[in-house]
């Protein structure tokens, strides 16, 4: 039995793709152990899956000033102790890291143990734990076709984001009873993050009014943005987050209005749903979901609105356009070379191992 550490943490981004892989490494007889940071969101979703969890001290590594930049390093540093002790004690074949600041002291550790590291990059652009991490990787994964110009050749492979199994065996007619709709009139699927989206959220409750003459709407707002004004308007529902039956919802929806995220936008891809992207504005980011919304409108996937163009009457105009031509987004997503992820990823494990 071949022993794998994965890693990975901060949001969950940077875990459910670790998820995704979990039965294709079962099913492969790897023995799966994780390590993440002490209390990090990674910690409750990976135990749920009664795999082997690690902890360990994890700083973030800031481009901008901060206090915390003083203490932080110290934090990485214990960090990086603790898992050259991991390393020690597991003795992994390889690692699989998926991002996160938890995971540079994890593939430095490995690097000094001599084990191969995978590290995926889902955003266009490598995140700074990511470009720390690189000289530890054997290969590095990626989302993008342009991301592989940003990497060494002899470790680029552009793989997709590995998709959680459950997201394809969603229900239609369970996601409209779920929701308490009817079946003859179309469903629009609001994405605004964890955290949720003000600007999406204030424009779509702007635009109720007219939205519900033609649609139903699913909106996902996000923790503590459920409006009290709208709970019982009829077709609409609202839900700070949805676990268990967002593949239920996914499959009801004939229009999904989301943040860029990669993961997120990966996940539209693979189920074919068109899509628009608000992607979160420069300066509430370093621009990764800017350049991921524009590579998929670049290769004819979704529709692109910038947040400071978002007005009810663009947002609207954009729900207009996209489910009259929704077969060319649909016919551009079925020419996708990214269908076969997690096999892929799997294999490149089983090749790069020790």
């Amino acid at each position: 039995m071949k022993r794998i550490v994965l890693t990975g943490g901060g949001t969950a981004g940077h875990v459910t793709p670790c998820i995704a892989l979990l039965p294709e490494l079962k099913k492969a007889n790897y023995d799966i152990h994780y390590i993440g940071s002490y209390n990090g969101i990674e910690r409750k979703l990976i135990e749920e899956y009664g795999i082997p969890y690690h902890g360990i001290s994890s700083g973030k590594l800031r481009r901008y000033f901060d206090p915390k930049n003083f203490s932080d390093p110290f934090k990485v540093y214990k960090g990086y102790r603790e898992a050259k002790k991991l390393m020690k004690k597991l003795k992994p074949d390889i690692v699989f890291s998926k991002g996160g600041f938890v995971t540079v002291p994890v593939a430095l550790a490995a690097k000094k143990y001599k084990v191969p590291v995978i590290i995926h990059e889902s955003d266009m652009t490598p995140g700074l734990a990511n470009k720390i991490a690189l000289s530890a990787a054997k290969k590095v994964c990626a989302n993008f076709p342009e991301t592989l110009h940003y990497l060494p050749e002899q470790k680029a492979v552009l793989t997709g984001t590995p998709i959680r199994k459950e997201l394809f065996s969603g229900n239609k007619l369970k996601g409209l009873d779920f929701c308490g709709f009817t079946r003859n009139k179309p469903v629009i699927l609001i994405i605004g993050g964890s955290s949720g989206s003000r600007a999406i959220n204030e424009v779509i409750r702007g635009m109720l009014p007219t939205l519900l003459r033609d649609y139903q709407i699913i909106h996902l707002c996000g923790k503590g943005n459920l409006d009290e004004r709208f709970t019982d308007t009829q077709g609409y529902v609202q839900y700070e987050y949805i676990k268990n039956e967002l593949s239920d919802l996914l499959a009801a929806a004939d229009l999904v209005i989301s943040r860029a995220g990669a993961n997120a936008i990966c996940e539209l891809l693979a189920l074919r749903k068109p899509n628009i992207l608000i992607p979160l504005p420069q300066g509430a980011s370093r621009g990764d979901q800017i350049l991921n919304a524009e590579s998929f409108e670049r290769q004819g996937y979704s529709y692109l609105l910038r947040e400071e163009d978002l007005s009810v009457a663009s947002l609207l105009q954009a729900v207009t356009k996209v489910l009259e031509t929704k077969h060319n987004y649909i016919e551009a997503m079925n020419q996708s070379e990214l269908n076969n992820s997690i096999e892929t990823i799997v294999n490149l494990i089983k090749e790069t191992q020790l």
